[in-house]
């Protein structure tokens, strides 16, 4: 008996691995950004129909992380460079809003088609639209749903643009939610998010790194 549950979970185990690499590559290579897809289409594509078996969106992360090591090697670094330098001068062009980089760029899954994506805050709605009609920045507003904590969310602005042939894109939130990020999409735990001063150290790092290999 004991033998037959360690078998199955082995077996559940072998198959979130499977699925989670699978998700991984269709990430990378289809250009997919939702975990969920992902996940979804990587169990039709195996035919794992077993809910045991569907990885966590972590775990596809992780696995997207290596996949993009080994078979994208240098391209995937110099996109993820150019991201990160490039938000590097965006927090300091937007820093009266206090920004923060968030996302793909910052967790260092981004490719050549992920946009820079910010976090700015103002409670004056006009004053992010106002500061890029100054600057001469065409933006398009969008919306975008985020859960402050575990009770609160909301519809919040989001302005997309083009700059330096790459895309930008700037979710608006009130003052008071500098106070502890939006909970993540891909854990539900609060996302991970870094000011001008942290990106900065977290470039010197890379460069350090990178210089290893």
């Amino acid at each position: 008996m004991h033998h037959a549950r360690q078998h199955a979970e082995t077996r559940t185990r072998e198959r979130r691995h499977r699925l989670a690499h699978e998700a991984a590559r269709m990430m990378a290579e289809g250009g997919i950004r939702d975990f969920h897809q992902a996940k979804l289409k990587a169990a039709a594509r195996l035919g794992i129909h077993d809910d045991a078996s569907l990885p966590r969106n972590r775990e596809i992360e992780d696995a997207l992380r290596e996949y993009q090591r080994l078979f994208l090697g240098n391209s995937q670094t110099d996109a993820l460079r150019q991201r990160r330098e490039a938000a590097l001068r965006a927090l300091d062009f937007f820093a009266v809003f206090r920004p923060r980089l968030v996302g793909p760029v910052l967790e260092g899954t981004a490719d050549a088609h992920s946009p820079v994506t910010l976090h700015l805050y103002a409670d004056d709605v006009d004053a992010v639209p106002r500061f890029l009609e100054e600057h001469g920045i065409p933006a398009e507003a969008r919306t975008r749903r985020l859960r402050l904590d575990r009770e609160r969310s909301g519809d919040f602005t989001v302005w997309v643009f083009a700059a330096e042939d790459l895309a930008f894109d700037l979710s608006v939130l009130p003052l008071d939610a500098l106070r502890q990020a939006p909970l993540s999409g891909i854990d539900e735990r609060p996302m991970r998010r870094a000011g001008a001063a942290q990106l900065r150290q977290l470039l010197a790092e890379q460069e350090i790194e990178w210089n290893r290999e």
